[in-house]
């Protein structure tokens, strides 16, 4: 949310904003690694480190931001078995997991980064 409450392209230290996330400096390097990758976000070096926003808060789904870290299969691979579950040979919890999963699909899609930064914490 820090990055997308910042001015775009402006960058902010990984220190910083782990310490607005609550989260260890080094489990962040991991995972703004792989945003960086997926063009999510961009990194500065020089004089003036740190991440910003590649894009407008609007333009990023939370959908990008999942796949970007946990895969691009995120959304279609069951996470209760492996990879050999699907309809033709489905865990216990095959068809419910993939009505579920398509419900949170429809929300990460349609959700932006913008409208998690427009909530407040409660």
């Amino acid at each position: 949310m820090v990055l997308a409450k910042n001015r775009i392209g402006a960058p902010i230290q990984l220190r910083a904003i782990a310490k607005a996330a609550g989260a260890p400096p080094s489990f962040l390097a991991k995972i703004f690694q792989k945003l960086n990758r997926a063009n999510i976000v961009i990194s500065s070096r020089g004089a003036i480190r740190g991440y910003a926003l590649a894009r407008r808060p609007d333009a990023i789904k939370m959908s990008d931001i999942f796949a970007a870290v946990e895969g691009g299969d995120v959304f279609d691979r069951c996470i209760f078995w492996s990879e050999r579950c699907a309809d033709l040979s489905p865990c216990p919890i095959h068809f419910e997991w993939k009505r579920a999963r398509q419900a949170i699909t429809g929300l990460m899609q349609r959700t932006t980064l913008a409208d998690l930064a427009r909530k407040k914490r409660t």
